[in-house]
């Protein structure tokens, strides 16, 4: 008999040999009847894995990112099976699950597939997965490995068995097909129902540019029709929503080959908008201490050595400029703490004057590569709303918890309520990734997860996605789509101000070293306009919109009153516009609506006679006749109500 512990603590006995999958339909025929796979004693094993020593278990359902994963794993194995089935001749090399769906490369050789080719390729999974072949997993020796590729004439598929160890070699097969795998699969094929191949691409083998170009297949998987059908919905709804889509209509910002890839150009009203969001910062940052300071958009290398960025990212990064003096470089700025540590270092602090805050909308630039560029959200120009507070060891639970609050005040205020914070730690496996001592890496994590337990954030711990100096909160943000985007950071950093020997006098006279904090709500502008955009289609929150009323007059007669109208909203802060054109009132409203303009004031004959605005709302239609005194409390209180309000 073995013992199983759940993750409710209770522990059930078994006998040695039983697999997950008979453990659920022990508890419920409804439960077995849904378990993908499951974890034993932190190891992701097949739902039919026998299970021989005691140990902690979870099942894993489609309600889990598990599941899923193992569910569209097992997919990418089907598609493989069909693409071979069409495609005698191909060759197959990987096919993982990612965070939507999975894919599979292979090589097709004279034949190049197309989007035409999908649809076949979708009916001949359909026609595996009905099947209901289980999925086996069995050990293979590395020399039949070897000859199992050899023979298939794999030239893939070999590279990767060469570089893995004897004994460590595992195959899948289901039905007849048979694949090199490590595991994590769903029981049968039968459970998929569901098929859309979605995107036909070009990717290099092992995402090397001198190894040969393979066909990459990108699909996506249900256990139900239903659930596709509304994924396809979604994503036509994510195409009216595509922010390049909006923000041409909407004329916030474009790009220009002249100006270069990835550098985007803000026109007017997308201007505006940055300010506002800016000014809103700055507002909530002033009340919360902080202090603004600018610093140039380029550095001396010598900057990026001593803070360890040219280290790890220096190869990625904009090439060093050369200045007329020899041996003298300088780089385009592709981070804003190590000027804001020489920023601090400039005179001599004493602990009375700790903790110090120094916030910037600093402009950033990396090198991306050209195929990875898109839109807003990946640029090689970028502003981030950049803070970075300066602390005793005494202070630093506090001033992280501060920091959550304005954070969380930003969601609140633009309309994003469905996040979960990710507790980002280093990987103890692979300490070459990180500067700075254990001890040091210790004291951050252990800061980090105290001041989210306190904060009662919904949260979750990633090891090994911590930045190279320091353990970071992130928060991980549901759009109106259901999409996941990391928006807002907070980082906590010993590291900094030992490479940059900053410094305070303490109480006891001495030299002690700051604590740093690295934060920053939005992220960059860029991405954070970005995702806004599509969250709400365009719509923004009242009091960021860049045009709140349009007063549209029924002709050039009541032009005086209109702009009376206009004068008494502007007075109190309300952005109006007047469209005084000689064209149709129905032409107006249809521009105004297209606009996304939250509110439109009709003005005519009735109106200029009654000294009255006729008032309609996007998307809802006309709200009747009012004064303007009403119509003007009314926005302000809607302003007022899309703003939280923080005590910080």
């Amino acid at each position: 008999m073995i013992e199983i512990r759940f993750p409710d603590k209770s522990i059930r006995a078994y006998e040695m040999g039983i697999s997950a999958l008979e453990i659920a339909q022990s508890i419920s025929e409804g439960l077995a009847r849904n378990v993908l796979s499951a974890r034993f004693n932190d190891e992701i094993v097949e739902a039919t894995t026998p299970l021989k020593e005691n140990g902690d278990l979870q099942l894993f359902t489609w309600n889990d990112q598990e599941g899923k994963t193992a569910f569209w794993h097992s997919s990418a194995h089907i598609l493989a099976q069909a693409l071979l089935a069409i495609y005698p001749d191909c060759k197959l090399t990987i096919g993982p699950a990612i965070e939507n769906g999975f894919y599979y490369d292979a090589d097709f050789g004279a034949h190049s597939l197309t989007e035409n080719d999908l649809s076949e390729i979708e009916k001949k999974f359909l026609d595996f997965a009905r099947q209901k072949f289980p999925f086996k997993m069995r050990s293979v020796s590395k020399k039949k490995a070897l000859n199992y590729y050899k023979e298939n004439n794999n030239q893939f598929k070999t590279e990767l068995i060469e570089n893995l160890e004897d004994g460590s070699i595992t195959f899948c097969d289901h039905a007849d097909f048979t694949d090199l795998c490590r595991g994590g699969h769903i029981p049968h094929t039968g459970f998929v129902k569901a098929i859309k191949l979605t995107n036909v691409a070009g990717a290099y083998w092992r995402g090397d540019e001198t190894k040969p170009q393979l066909t990459r297949v990108y699909g996506i998987s249900f256990p139900k029709q239903k659930e596709l059908t509304e994924y396809l919905e979604l994503i036509e709804e994510a195409k009216k929503r595509d922010h390049r889509k909006l923000g041409k209509e909407l004329e916030l910002f474009t790009f220009s080959k002249k100006v270069g890839q990835g550098l985007p150009l803000w026109l007017p009203k997308g201007a505006a908008l940055r300010e506002r969001l800016e000014n809103f910062l700055k507002k909530a940052q002033a009340k919360a201490g902080y202090e603004q300071v600018i610093t140039p958009h380029i550095g001396n290398k010598e900057l990026y050595v001593t803070s360890g960025h040219y280290e790890k990212y220096g190869a990625d990064s904009f090439q060093p400029i050369n200045t007329p003096a020899i041996g003298e470089e300088f780089m385009l700025k592709p981070m804003n703490c190590p000027h804001h540590c020489e920023i601090y270092k400039a005179k001599p602090w004493s602990y009375r004057d700790l903790p110090i805050r120094y916030a910037e909308f600093g402009t950033v630039y990396r090198y991306e590569q050209s195929g990875e560029l898109h839109g807003l959200t990946r640029v090689r120009g970028f502003t981030q709303d950049d803070a970075h507070i300066f602390c005793m060891p005494n202070q630093l639970d506090e001033e992280f918890k501060k920091v959550i609050d304005l954070v969380l005040y930003v969601f609140s205020s633009l309309g994003f309520e469905d996040f979960t914070a990710q507790v980002s730690l280093r990987d103890p496996e692979k300490p070459e990734k990180y500067i700075g001592s254990k001890e040091n890496w210790e004291l951050a994590e252990k800061a980090i997860l105290s001041a989210v337990k306190e904060k009662k954030l919904d949260y979750v711990v990633e090891t090994g996605e911590a930045a190279f100096y320091g353990p970071k909160l992130d928060f991980m943000v549901k759009d109106a789509l259901k999409r996941k985007w990391q928006l807002g950071t907070i980082q906590v950093d010993y590291t900094l101000p030992e490479r940059f020997e900053l410094t305070y006098k303490g109480s006891d006279n001495k030299l002690h070293r700051p604590i740093m904090i690295h934060r920053a709500p939005f992220g960059s502008l860029e991405r954070f306009v970005a995702i806004l955009l599509e969250h709400t289609g365009g719509n923004f929150p009242l009091w960021l919109m860049p045009n709140q009323v349009n007063i549209l007059c029924v002709s050039e007669k009541y032009k005086n009153y209109a702009q009376k109208v206009s004068s008494y909203l502007e007075n109190h802060e309300i952005r109006a516009l007047v469209d005084d054109r000689n064209e149709t009132i129905g032409k107006k409203i249809r521009e105004s609506e297209l606009a996304k303009t939250p509110y439109m004031i009709i003005l005519g004959e009735k109106e200029a006679e009654s000294q009255t605005i006729s008032l309609r709302k996007h998307q809802n239609g006309d709200l009747g006749s009012f004064s303007l005194e009403t119509v003007t409390e009314m926005i302000i209180k809607e302003i007022e109500s899309s703003q939280s309000s923080f005590n910080f």
